[in-house]
């Protein structure tokens, strides 16, 4: 689910990038607000129990070759609905992913996939399109909105340890919430609040566009959200807010004692055994790292975003990691394990429908897309997706360094999409079309300006000091309009 365009920012460098005063055409497609706003869903085969693999995935989710349909390859039985993994299937892989890097213009791609008989690790094309770098396995890489999942497992983490309830209204932990009373964690990290996304307000916009080194905090990033009203009641609808992970990074904070990125080392990276995963709180970028291309520019023009600062999207966006830590993370998002208690976990997974179709769903800081169970991320120059698959214990994870959408499809979601359909012909990766787009998000975040504070949308900092202006309280069923941005400010489209 996508909606800050991934909103997940992860530490840039501090190269400034001057921007002219030309304006710049807005792209309203990538207004469209979060990926898991499932409405326009893709009609996809969901079912998991077949014996042997489907010879049609479904229809292409956009303007894919046909070749990436799945075809009945000679001894590719699929085993808890996946196809065993032939050198003929690392083959056709091989083929799929380097047909959608073509279509959709990707500069590297690191793709890792693991099932009981087997793996196929692949890095293709560039992590430097100047120096000509490789790609390669080890490369750190932003991972916007995924770190939602690290910061609603740290709060998950907390009510293992008794300290906090997720039906426990926000305004116990967090002060001057619009309608906090009336809001609980479960309904933030499930994305129900109602709360006014901030990547989408023009003068966030604005200031973050105009100076993408500049850094938040996540008081001025709830600033933003808090003078817009509600866009409803608690608990009336799902719909992907960055908001929301904002503030249960605060509720960590608070609650945990001590920095998000602490607890976060301590209560869930180091314990999975996350070796080089971090939420950095600055543009800081371990090496070595992949450089990231976006047109999410006052220009218009492609430009290397690397060392932009990802501040805004810290606890919803700006974590850093590597193939290695998100394919072990991928099991242990899935399963809880060795985390949580069994009964959390199940919290975790209570998915509720975000569209009209059963295969789709969100829980709490994650979702589901026919049978595969994770996140995608998206910030301006990287994207990522993380999937667990539990009836074949098979992970998926996919890192690429742009975010420039082809044909208004997220390039993420057309690899995810293009794998699945060969490797899980009944269980194929799907996300929805975001409304007014035209064009399905390839991820379960936001889609309107750089959010994410744990990447995928996060912003990091103590508790907020801000005063609302409005109120969200259950009683009220506002249908707030989201206002104009300024002309000359791109739309940010972040998950």
């Amino acid at each position: 689910m996508t909606d800050t365009r991934r909103t997940c920012p992860t530490t840039p460098r501090s190269v400034r990038i001057p921007h002219s005063p030309r304006a710049a055409v807005a792209r309203s497609a990538r207004v469209a607000s979060a990926a898991l706003a499932l409405t326009g869903l893709l009609a996809v085969s969901a079912c998991s129990g077949d014996s042997k693999p489907a010879q049609q995935a479904g229809p292409a989710v956009t303007a894919e070759p046909a070749a990436l349909s799945p075809s009945p390859t000679p001894n590719s039985s699929p085993s808890g609905g996946v196809v065993r993994l032939t050198p003929d299937v690392m083959s056709r892989l091989d083929v799929a992913i380097k047909q959608v890097m073509s279509q959709a213009s990707i500069p590297g791609v690191i793709v890792g996939y693991t099932a009981p008989d087997g793996s196929y690790q692949r890095t293709f094309g560039v992590a430097d399109k100047d120096a000509g770098t490789p790609m390669s396995p080890d490369l750190y890489m932003r991972i916007g909105s995924v770190t939602k999942t690290f910061t609603a497992t740290a709060v998950l983490r907390l009510v293992d340890q008794g300290k906090l309830g997720l039906d426990d209204p926000v305004s116990k932990y967090v002060p001057n919430v619009p309608g906090g009373d009336g809001i609980t964690l479960r309904q933030l990290g499930e994305m129900r609040s109602g709360l006014f996304d901030y990547t989408r307000d023009p003068d966030f916009q604005q200031a973050f566009f105009s100076d993408p080194n500049r850094p938040f905090t996540p008081d001025q990033l709830l600033a933003f959200a808090f003078r817009h009203p509600a866009n409803f009641a608690p608990d009336a609808k799902y719909e992907y807010s960055n908001t929301n992970l904002i503030l249960l990074g605060l509720v960590v904070e608070k609650v945990g004692g001590q920095p998000l990125q602490d607890f976060l080392n301590q209560q869930v990276f180091t314990p999975a055994g996350l070796t080089k995963t971090s939420l950095p709180t600055d543009a800081a970028f371990p090496d070595p790292h992949a450089h990231g291309y976006t047109n999410q520019t006052q220009s218009g023009a492609v430009e290397d975003s690397t060392t932009w600062n990802p501040s805004w999207g810290w606890a919803a966006g700006a974590a850093v990691s590597n193939l290695a830590d998100l394919q072990t993370w991928s099991k242990v998002l899935a399963t809880g394990e060795p985390l949580l208690k069994p009964a959390t976990q199940a919290e975790r997974l209570k998915f509720k429908a975000v569209g009209t179709s059963p295969d789709l769903g969100y829980g709490f800081g994650v979702f589901t897309t026919h049978g595969w169970i994770g996140h995608n991320g998206s910030l301006p120059g990287y994207e990522s997706v993380v999937l667990y698959l539990p009836q074949a214990q098979a992970s998926l994870v996919i890192l690429l360094n742009t975010d420039i959408q082809q044909g208004g499809s997220e390039p993420s979601t057309s690899l995810a999409r293009a794998i699945t359909q060969i490797v899980s012909p009944n269980n194929v990766y799907t996300l929805p079309t975001p409304p007014g787009s035209g064009s399905p998000t390839a991820s379960p975040s936001p889609t309107a300006s750089p959010t994410a504070s744990p990447t995928a949308s996060p912003t990091v900092s103590p508790s907020p000091a801000v005063s609302p202006t409005t109120s969200p309280s259950p009683a009220v069923s506002p249908t707030a309009t989201t206002p104009a941005v300024p002309t000359g400010t791109p739309t940010l489209h972040v998950s």
